[in-house]
């Protein structure tokens, strides 16, 4: 037991433990690596909590927490008090003597991990320039750097907490450390059992332009009203619990901005108190609309339920006017939601509403209503398209999933590029104001809106019901969005460059700044192709090229409705995929998500046989033919040029047999072997050999390499001497026991005689190398040629980031905040 703890340690310590390095042990007999390995080797053993066919457990657990909040908004300070009751129960079968809770608004601390561990990026267009290193290196200081620094010096930010007391009013002792509080539980909590405890806190918000946050204000000093207007976006609002796990326990690493969360769902009552001219969206529903709608609004809200289009239950002309004067009176909005993960919420005068009943047909939640709220600045793009693109994407991701079983979807309009909370998104693009007072919108900021609409409205199902860790594991909630925000992109327009192609991801998977998809998100050095686009493609190859639509999407359903309301990991969509649709995608997995191989299939050759029919008549004229074929020796033909003559013509008078017949004259004792050999045969064997040459069918061995690691299909596209073509799909497994390399038969009818063959012609498989997929080879484009048809194929948010107001947005984008 002492040696094989010391092993265990010594294992843990080279890392050999860890399933990426499990993975690159090498054999000590030969080089053969095997592609097709099983994954449960690197996966978590199966439990009670989670079983072996990826679904929850007949013991799985999970902890749900309550949120009473009474907060108030100081509109010209700028910050927010209030006083937040919690109710934690604890479900686990383990006793908790203390609670960890999330402070986020900590990270604005100059002393935080996330500002004092940054490392200077040197990023921006416009700024003073800086001597860098040993002075001859040139840097640019951005001025958006500068305003951070700024904004942090002058203002006090971060949490302010008091009053931390248990349900009984006795203080509870607690520790911040950074981004996180232990709180100290006065009894331990057991099993079964619950605990309530209080605390007032506050802060002042951080203007979301100055620090590039997921929430704060945006500032309009042009507007009419003396001191200018804000939005406010309220989200990592309030000391929210850690995720207490079965398979991690407290998920409390610290927030340092990049990765995003993981919460327990509980129940909410939250009221807010604002200015009086405020619009407030939030998570929920309306609790006191009598209080806080006049009766014309809650008329509006009733028609809106049934409509066909968009019906405003704030009209701009109203909203323009609440924006001019301001009040110093206070009205307070009451909304409540049931099995949410999250709450956040969005408040500002400047806010037009409209509203549209979605009604879905399930059982759970046949009504949904679809809301934007949005000041002028949106103009006709947002009363367009917002609401339109919201219910768009529920059609689209209940198909795929489950129904909507919310009672609002929500899109608003604020300086966030795009972040996701339940029933409530933040997304960005705006109009662009005209010499003439009109607005305007490009269509680049057409296809923004839409396709952030619907990437954001889509974090509701992907992590918001369906809960998965984002901070541990971004992708199983960005890259499943991603995939399916391609989906529903391409159902809503396809010329719209949204959704992600297997293309958009090969310069990303042959640079040295990949890493394994599995890597932890504050990690990975281009947050944006490995956490949204290279899953993305990835999903994409699976259904459309792998196992097929049918297979793909009962298996992807069956593993979004085992996990409704619950948190999986990648382990259990691994093998939820594999177990629904029946296929071994082991080597999938293994290759996609836990390597940094690329797919680079070459055809090397491809040799034309033909069958021997050992019949002496039709082989010997085949013979003959090829050799007729050869080219004329260079010496025989400049002799004819010369007129130089033969000896055999100046000396006809002496001949025999072999000058009249050549060597493959056939003769009595050819046929006769012939007759012999084929008696000699089984009748099988001649069965079978007889109706090969009837049918004379055409035979060519290829050969291919794996050059880039990543084991995929073949695809083939074979071209024909009549300007035919057909299409040939070889399975992965072709690559099990000769990863490297491997030849394949391919065998066409007579008169199909192949000129070329091209892999992969319709660039399914993210190969890297387009130029070693054709035999004969091609002609390569030159670099100017190929740049343009990279640029035609290129990012995927390339379209989309032109002219666009935020620079957050592409995926490539190494500090990539958004939802």
């Amino acid at each position: 037991m002492f040696k094989r703890a010391i092993a265990l340690s010594a294992l843990l310590m080279t890392g050999l433990a860890d399933p990426a390095a499990a993975s690159a042990i090498r054999q000590t007999k030969g080089d053969f690596e095997d592609k097709f390995r099983q994954l449960d080797e690197s996966l978590p053993t199966p439990n009670v909590y989670r079983n072996a066919a990826g679904a929850p457990g007949h013991q799985y657990w999970q902890q749900q927490v309550d949120y009473d909040i009474d907060a108030t908004l100081d509109e010209d300070k700028r910050r927010l008090e209030a006083k937040i009751q919690i109710r934690y129960q604890n479900n686990s079968p383990d006793t908790l003597r203390y609670l960890w809770l999330q402070l986020e608004q900590n990270k604005y601390l100059k002393d935080s991990i996330a500002e004092a561990g940054s490392a200077f990026a040197g990023i921006g267009r416009r700024g003073p320039a800086t001597q860098a290193g040993d002075g001859d290196t040139p840097a640019r200081l951005s001025l958006g750097e500068l305003r951070r620094q700024q904004f942090m010096e002058d203002n006090q930010l971060g949490y302010d907490i008091d009053q931390l007391v248990d349900g009984n009013g006795e203080p509870l002792h607690h520790v911040i450390v950074g981004t996180n509080m232990r709180v100290d539980l006065n009894q331990p909590l057991k099993p079964g059992e619950s605990v309530r405890f209080s605390m007032n806190y506050a802060y002042n918000i951080v203007e979301e332009d100055a620090v590039s946050a997921r929430a704060g204000y945006e500032h309009f000093p042009d507007d009419e009203r003396e001191g200018g207007n804000d939005i406010f976006l309220f989200a990592q609002w309030f000391p929210r619990l850690h995720a207490y796990t079965d398979y991690e326990a407290w998920t409390n690493k610290p927030f340092i901005g990049r990765g995003e969360f993981t919460l327990e769902f509980g129940d909410y009552d939250v009221e807010m108190t604002v200015p009086a001219d405020h619009i407030v969206s939030s998570t929920g529903t309306l609790q006191n609309a009598d209080d806080v709608l006049t009766d014309t609004q809650r008329e509006r809200l009733e028609e809106a339920a049934n409509a066909e289009r968009p019906v405003f239950v704030v009209t701009e002309e109203e909203a323009l006017e609440n924006e001019k004067e301001g009040t110093d009176e206070l009205k307070t909005w009451h909304f409540a939601a049931d099995n949410v993960r999250d709450f956040a919420w969005a408040t500002s005068r400047k806010f037009m509403w409209d509203a549209r009943g979605y009604h879905q047909g399930g059982d759970e939640q046949p009504l949904v209503m679809a809301m934007s709220f949005y000041p002028k600045e949106g103009g006709d793009l947002w009363k367009k398209y917002s609401t339109e693109s919201v219910i768009h994407t529920m059609e689209v991701y209940s198909r795929f999933s489950f129904d909507y079983p919310y009672p609002t979807a929500q899109s608003v309009n604020g300086p966030v590029g795009g972040m996701e909370y339940p029933m409530i998104t933040f997304n960005g693009p705006r109009t662009t104001l005209q010499d003439d007072g009109s607005r305007t919108y490009s269509q680049a900021e057409k296809r923004f809106l839409i396709g952030v609409v619907i990437h954001e409205i889509g974090h509701i199902y992907f992590p918001m019901i369906v809960n998965s860790d984002e901070r541990q594991w971004t992708w199983m909630d960005e890259g499943l969005n991603s995939f399916l925000d391609g989906v529903a992109g391409r159902e809503w327009d396809p010329s719209i460059p949204w959704g992600v192609e297997p293309r958009d991801i090969t310069g990303y998977m042959e640079s040295e700044t990949q890493v394994p998809i599995m890597t932890q998100s504050d990690s990975v050095l281009r947050l944006g192709p490995n956490a949204y686009t290279k899953p993305a493609a990835a999903l994409n190859i699976l259904r459309e090229t792998i196992l097929g639509r049918e297979l793909f999407d009962f298996a992807f359903r069956e593993y979004a409705q085992r996990w409704k309301y619950k948190r999986p990991t990648p382990a259990d969509f691994f093998r939820t995929m594999e177990e629904a649709s029946g296929v071994d995608l082991d080597w999938f997995w293994r290759g996609w998500f836990y390597s940094t191989d690329h797919v680079d299939i070459s055809i090397e050759r491809v040799y034309k046989m033909r069958l021997d029919t050992e019949d002496p008549d039709i082989d010997f004229a085949r013979q003959r033919q090829h050799e007729q074929d050869k080219p004329l020796s260079l010496t025989v033909e400049r002799n004819r040029e010369e007129g130089r003559q033969l000896w055999i013509e100046k000396n006809p008078d002496i001949s025999d047999f072999y000058d009249k017949n050549d060597r493959f004259t056939v003769t009595n004792k050819e046929r006769n072997e012939y007759r012999e050999w084929l008696h000699g045969l089984e009748d099988w064997e001649r069965r079978v050999f007889e109706r090969a040459v009837e049918e004379d069918k055409n035979y060519y061995v290829m050969e291919f390499s794996n050059k880039g690691g990543l084991v995929m299909p073949i695809i083939l596209e074979l071209s024909f001497e009549d300007g035919s073509t057909e299409m040939r799909r070889i399975p992965a497994e072709i690559w099990r026991r000769t990863p490297k390399a491997v030849k394949k038969l391919i065998v066409t009818e007579k008169d199909q005689e192949l000129v070329s063959v091209t892999v992969d012609p319709r660039w399914e498989t993210a190969d890297v190398d387009v130029e070693n997929n054709h035999y004969p080879r091609r002609i390569i484009p030159s670099r100017v040629e190929a740049y343009k048809a990279k640029e035609r194929s290129g990012k995927v948010y390339r379209d989309i980031m032109q002219d666009s107001k935020t620079e957050l947005k592409d995926p490539e984008d190494e500090e990539n905040n958004d939802g």
